[in-house]
């Protein structure tokens, strides 16, 4: 059985090294990046406004409470009147003032608001004007501004003026811009996310159309990719035409000299045969057999150029009934004596081979030779599309068979199996190479039906 072809890489649509992961990483990176910072951003302002939100209503009741700060006797510290806010006045509502004396003989919580109940509001810090944390009743976290006021007279302690709210009053409102912003950006990202795969999806679409044109062209066929590609992509293809176009020049040229020296060679060949055939002596024994080596080597190569000429033609077209009735007859003339039973079937009847008709009758001849030699009583010939749509051949006898260890090695040029046997043991070299140009196959296999030896053709099906 001969080695497999190898599988042709897919042209980079899969793995974390082909193009389109790499734009596809590329661009959800960026987009992860750029949500991610314009999510943190988003979030950072908003929270920087309700802050200074909350920092302007807190100034307002520091303005409210510095105006209604009054000093009765001994400097005792008033509020008169009330601050308009009710929360003031509702035992740990979340919304505090306090007042304390720095002057001789400091005391913190001189004067309170109502809802601070007993508990006093620690000492504020310095630059405490621009709004500060501190923890408050219950152990709440707070949010307060101050402010130091000196009363006119001259023997008034100095007061600090304090107005505090609860930093619940921030976390509710960014909770709720949270849950929106992580929607929204969540659905931005999706759509942008899409909107990549299906650039990259349609961008690399011709990419993906020119590789598939080189996929559909048959083996040393004369290739050249047709059609308008995208301006990126066009100076490719016409640099790949050019190539190829050389290339297929260099190949002709390089297949017509050789059919040209096989042909000059054949004339002195012909000469010396002539003259050993005149001559008797173990000379001439030896140059009859030399010549004859050589011709068949010449025949040989001439074979496969012809058929790696013809395999690039795609319209070639050779009925597979016809020959091989045609080869079964002179089977049958020529093992006469053996009253072989040869049977053929083909199906469908119109089954053809995409390729030179000298070419199928030098595979199967080779093939039926080989069979008809080993079989015998019986030898079957049947002929079939796979289910890949190629052109199966089935050569099957009832012969001994051979080891699974010599399946492969038959195929060698020169091997012969059984030395007793005529031949020169290039006929299955002969098949597998010509069967190869056309870019098809030839294995040796035990037949399931008659015991002996199968040999199964692959071959191009028109």
């Amino acid at each position: 059985m001969s080695a497999a072809a190898p599988r042709r890489p897919r042209a980079g649509l899969d793995g974390a090294g082909s193009l389109r992961w790499r734009l596809l990483i590329g661009t959800l990176a960026w987009i992860s990046l750029s949500v991610i910072v314009a999510g943190w951003g988003l979030a950072n302002l908003f929270r920087q406004h309700i802050t200074e939100q909350l920092r302007s209503e807190l100034m307002l009741h520091l303005n409210q409470l510095t105006a209604a700060v009054n000093l009765g006797p001994a400097a005792q510290v008033r509020v008169s009147p009330p601050l308009s806010d009710p929360r003031f006045d509702q035992p740990l509502s979340g919304l505090y003032w306090q007042i304390d004396r720095l002057g001789p003989g400091p005391r913190a919580g001189v004067a309170r608001s109502r809802s601070l109940w007993d508990q006093t509001l620690p000492a504020a810090p310095p630059g405490a004007e621009n709004g500060y944390e501190l923890t408050g009743p219950e152990g709440r976290d707070l949010y307060a501004v101050a402010r130091l006021l000196t009363p006119a007279e001259t023997d008034a302690p100095r007061l600090r003026l304090v107005v505090a709210a609860d930093r619940t009053v921030l976390a509710e409102p960014m909770e709720r811009f949270t849950h929106i912003l992580v929607i929204s950006l969540g659905g931005l990202a999706g759509g942008l996310v899409l909107a990549a795969i299906m650039q990259v999806v349609i961008g690399l679409r011709p990419l993906a159309r020119l590789r598939r044109q080189l996929a559909q062209q048959p083996p040393g066929s004369s290739m050249r990719i047709e059609g308008r590609y995208p301006d990126e992509v066009q100076p490719l293809v016409d640099d790949f035409n050019r190539v190829l176009a050389v290339n297929d020049e260099i190949i002709q040229r390089a297949r017509t000299q050789a059919g040209n020296l096989a042909h000059a060679v054949k004339t002195p060949l012909a000469i010396l045969a002539n003259a050993a055939a005149a001559e008797r002596g173990p000379l001439a024994d030896l140059v009859r057999e030399q010549v004859g080596v050589a011709r068949r080597q010449i025949d040989h190569h001439l074979a496969r150029a012809r058929a790696a000429a013809s395999s690039g033609a795609t319209d070639l077209r050779t009925p597979v009934r016809e020959p091989l009735e045609g080869l079964l007859r002179a089977m049958r003339r020529l093992h006469a004596d053996r009253q072989l039973d040869i049977a053929l079937a083909v199906k469908p009847a119109d089954l053809c081979f995409r390729g030179e008709l000298h070419d199928f009758q030098e595979m199967l001849g080779n093939l039926l030779d080989n069979a008809c030699k080993w079989a015998r009583r019986q030898v079957r010939v049947t002929a079939r599309r796979d289910a890949r749509g190629r052109l199966s051949i089935h050569v099957d006898d009832d012969g001994p068979g051979i080891a699974d260890t010599e399946r492969e090695r038959i195929f060698k040029r020169g091997v012969r199996v059984d030395e007793q046997q005529p031949g020169s043991g290039l006929g299955l070299d002969i098949v597998r190479d010509l069967a190869c140009t056309y870019g098809g196959d030839v294995q040796a296999l035990r037949s399931p039906d008659l015991g002996g030896l199968r040999v199964m053709l692959i071959l191009p099906a028109a």
